[in-house]
């Protein structure tokens, strides 16, 4: 898979190349945000499904891209696209310079196609663009080097859900939630007094949801744009012994070394809390089993957690640029992000299109933690690093290295992936 991705960036990048030198040839295509005749031509816009209501969202695609096409003359042809496999798609169509004007990406896709020069810069036709409307934290996975080459859509803020039968049951208030590691720590002690977990631990899944947000909280990360590892540094090894401390006093199941997920016992009872999103709270109220709260993301040296941002990117080679750009700017404003937003119930990016939660409490209260929310590793190979700082996860977890060695053993893996 990873050869077979280098191969089409190989020839991607040559077919820009080709393509560039036949525009500066022509000179034919503006440099700067619309051309001299205004936006006209068409262009392709492809997306994945958000819903299992494809009728809904149907509807809703129908009413934003008419909207667009009203107001620029620009014919939009849309295409919704699976999930899987949607690198190769997308990489196979533009190096045949025959893929979209416009598509989605999240976090981890954006800088190795950034990086590797496929990206149009958004900058040029962001003048006129209402920024400061935008959450500063859904800004980070848009920007690569400090250019930016996407804008946000949509938002994701994980926190902990808490059982509010099991904190009455350990003498605790659910009005006055831990906020911090010392006090989520009291309280997982009392719970395994009570026969409880504390909280459940997906070492099987992606790092996004298990070791970065303690890595982030404790005030470290994994490694910087130049390549810079600090994952072993205070910090990161300050995350790994947290981690490695809820799991050895039992505050998380036996199998959460490689555990996927924990329903079962969050669902049973038998769990105090668990960190989830929006998805986690449809859940709870499709399933209406007991009453739950949720609170802050919690702070150690920072408050902070982790939430995906979905962006919408035009690729280098498009053929209308100014059309593409507008429609991510048309895409992404306040009215449009209310229409996407209520539809996939994810969360808007613009705060000023917030206010689609106001009758959902729960919502609107994890509307409120984006700002703490970062999308993860932003770096070309912040995919591929997950699988070695999760082996070394395990490892530790399963007594045969200290935090500190994991730790160290993580960062040489980094170390030789990206130098």
């Amino acid at each position: 898979m990873k050869k077979f991705s280098l191969v089409l960036l190989l020839l991607l990048f040559g077919a820009l190349i080709a393509a560039c030198s036949d525009e500066g040839a022509e000179g034919d295509k503006p440099k700067e945000g619309t051309s001299e005749e205004g936006l006209s031509g068409e262009i392709t816009v492809w997306a994945h499904p958000f819903t299992g209501d494809q009728e809904t969202e149907g509807v809703m695609w129908d009413e934003i891209i008419a909207a667009y096409e009203e107001e620029t003359g620009v014919k939009v042809n849309f295409e919704q696209i699976p999930w899987a496999n949607r690198d190769q798609k997308v990489l196979t169509a533009l190096a045949a310079n025959n893929g979209p004007d416009v598509f989605y990406v999240i976090p981890d896709q954006m800088p190795q196609y950034a990086d590797a020069g496929m990206l149009l810069e958004l900058d040029p036709y962001l003048k006129d663009n209402d920024m400061d409307d935008f959450v500063d934290s859904a800004l980070v996975s848009t920007t690569w080097k400090d250019k930016v080459y996407g804008l946000p859509i949509l938002q994701e803020a994980y926190t902990y859900l808490y059982n509010v039968d099991i904190v009455k049951a350990i003498g605790e208030d659910p009005a006055k939630l831990p906020t911090t590691w010392d006090e989520f720590e009291a309280w997982a002690v009392k719970a395994k007094e009570k026969g409880y977990y504390a909280t459940s631990f997906q070492g099987g899944g992606s790092m996004n949801g298990t070791l970065y947000p303690f890595l982030w909280q404790a005030g470290g990360d994994v490694l910087t744009a130049d390549n810079e590892v600090l994952i072993n540094n205070e910090a990161g090894v300050e995350a790994f012994e947290f981690i490695n401390k809820m799991y050895q006093e039992e505050w998380t199941p036996k199998d959460s070394i490689t555990a996927m997920e924990h329903n079962a016992l969050w669902d049973g009872g038998k769990m105090l809390s668990v960190q989830g999103s929006g998805i986690s709270v449809s859940r709870m109220l499709g399933q209406d089993t007991f009453e739950f709260v949720i609170a802050p993301p919690l702070k150690n040296k920072k408050q902070v957690t982790y939430g995906t941002t979905g962006m919408f990117v035009a690729p280098i080679n498009t053929d209308n640029p100014d059309a593409a750009a507008e429609f991510i700017k048309v895409m992404t404003n306040a009215e449009n992000q209310r229409k996407f937003n209520t539809v996939t119930q994810y969360i808007p990016t613009r705060e000023s299109a917030k206010d689609i939660f106001g009758d959902q409490k729960y919502m609107a209260q994890l509307a409120t933690y984006t700002e703490y929310a970062l999308p993860g590793v932003i770096h070309p190979e912040g995919r591929t690093i997950m699988p070695l700082i999760q082996a070394e996860l395990q490892t530790m977890m399963e007594g045969k290295k200290t935090p500190k060695e994991a730790a160290d053993a993580a960062a040489e893996a980094i170390k030789a992936k990206v130098n």
